[in-house]
């Protein structure tokens, strides 16, 4: 049906959930009751009224420059992320579960990577094999017997969640280095409570914009004691950087500074700003530099982007650093694979939150197995991310596979493999049509003096029909997520 403008009427009453678990339906014509408030808003609307506040929504996104970057890209590399209006809700008792969840997971998650570059009582036990873990790319051999403040080295997490056709929810795998995303939460929000305040008023939603609040106390508790006004900074690779935008913004919102490498220099035994009145103690570093590159002293020594002696002054004690360094052997998707196993090992507890269940391709008979089932599971490297180095079998050719079968058994230990799960879905408007799209959820916990997690996340949503890829750099866009209160 078309509107007298000739634009097409958007029907909600006949959107096919498929057969999917679908966020807003139970079945095609049956929403769930928490949506209920939210439908009857939607459908109130004039023709055309969704699509224009998308198009404004949208706009907004583009005037305050969220941006992210897209390196090598051919149409440029600077976008904006597309933005759905119609957002994700979680009821409060589902969310009180998820929260249960992952706070397990952080706690067992810091206990390994503290015990990785200590004692290695999991490796002597037997848990985990020691090759897996020395040969982890993100596993450096020189933060042994480094002691981070109040023994916590991972303070900020985004951990991936997904949805099984059943209604299970999943991790998909840990962020621990520099996880990204949280500024879209934050700016999806307030575009969201100027385009539905009604529903704003009629639900009882979470709400977000205290983040940055929490991430700064967060960053404070690290500070060295005693000291009355600690100096915390960002440390940014610069504005090239695929994530400047949320940088400076995070900066921007704690009221602190944001730095680049040559900004910083270590004199007297500390780690020191330059500032227009000379040079300014900094006691906390949020650090966005992945560790290879943040000291060249005894990383990379051909990178520009970091801090020589950095990591002599953060053993001392005179400095902290968010995350600590090393962290990144639990990014690690064959790690990922035993975050189970930590969680018994280090807690006595049973996992809260499963993983999707996943072949090691360094074990000869799982490799044998995923091999002659290619075009069942998804393979995907063990360090990288964004969609890159991935296989989706159920969508390539048989050349595809061909191609990265010799890629796996010439590395079997960089290569996992997963079952090709049926992402849940959310009504999205595409155009002038609300079409289900596959979702995940990507959750921000912050580990200070205890483990908060930040209510709802950022929901990625694969715009193309049928897509499984929700990654921004990969045609991917974002929506907002309301968590229910109780």
């Amino acid at each position: 049906m078309l509107s007298s403008s000739g634009e097409r009427i958007v029907e909600l009453d006949n959107y096919d959930p498929g057969d999917f678990y679908d966020e807003w339906f139970i079945a095609r014509g049956q929403p769930r009751p928490f949506i209920e408030p939210l439908l009857r808003r939607v459908r109130s609307l004039p023709e055309g009224e969704l699509k224009r506040r998308q198009t404004t929504a949208q706009q907004v996104m583009f005037n305050i420059g969220a941006t992210f970057t897209v390196y090598g890209s051919e149409e440029g590399t600077e976008r904006i992320m597309p933005f759905d209006i119609l957002p994700r809700v979680i009821p409060a008792q589902e969310w009180r579960q998820l929260e249960q969840g992952l706070k397990q997971r952080i706690q067992a998650l810091n206990c390994f990577i503290a015990d990785v570059y200590g004692q290695q009582k999991i490796i002597n036990d037997g848990v985990i094999p020691r090759e897996l873990i020395e040969s982890a790319k993100g596993y450096l051999r020189a933060c042994h017997d480094l002691k981070p403040p109040a023994g916590i080295w991972c303070h900020i997490t985004g951990t991936d969640l997904v949805r099984d056709r059943d209604g299970t929810w999943y991790v998909l795998e840990d962020n621990l280095r520099c996880p990204s995303g949280i500024s879209y939460v934050l700016e999806n929000r307030r575009v969201m409570k100027s385009t539905f305040p009604l529903v704003f008023k009629e639900l009882d939603i979470q709400p977000v914009d205290e983040y940055a609040s929490h991430l700064l106390e967060t960053l404070l508790n690290l500070a060295p004691p005693g000291l009355p006004d600690a100096t915390v900074v960002v440390l940014t690779p610069g504005m090239y950087n695929s994530a400047y935008f949320e940088h400076s913004f995070l900066a921007q919102q704690m009221g602190v500074t944001l730095v680049e490498g040559r900004d910083l220099v270590v004199a007297d035994g500390y780690l020191q700003m330059r500032t227009t009145k000379g040079l300014k103690r900094v006691d906390v570093v949020y650090r966005r530099i992945d560790d290879d590159f943040i000291d060249p002293a005894v990383f990379r020594s051909d990178s520009m982007l970091g801090v020589a002696g950095l990591t002599e002054v953060y053993r001392q004690g005179r400095v902290a650093i968010a995350n600590a360094l090393g962290t990144g052997v639990a990014d690690d998707k064959v790690i990922y694979a035993y975050v189970p196993q930590m969680i018994r090992y280090y807690l006595g507890e049973e996992l809260r939150l499963p993983n999707v269940p996943t072949y090691l391709c360094w074990e000869p008979q799982q490799l044998d197995y995923v091999l002659h089932h290619l075009d069942e599971l998804v393979i995907k490297s063990a360090n990288e991310s964004g969609g890159y180095g991935m296989l989706i079998g159920a969508q390539s050719t048989a050349s595809e596979r061909a191609e990265f079968a010799e890629r796996v058994k010439a590395n079997p230990r960089n290569y996992i493999a997963q079952p090709t799960l049926s992402l849940s879905r959310v009504p999205t408007l595409l155009g002038d049509e609300i079409v289900g799209c596959h979702v995940d959820l990507r959750p921000y916990i912050l580990y200070g003096k205890e483990i908060y997690v930040h209510p709802g996340g950022l929901t990625r949503v694969a715009m193309k029909p049928g897509s499984l890829v929700v990654n921004s750099s990969q045609g991917g866009g974002s929506k907002d997520t309301w968590v229910l209160s109780e």
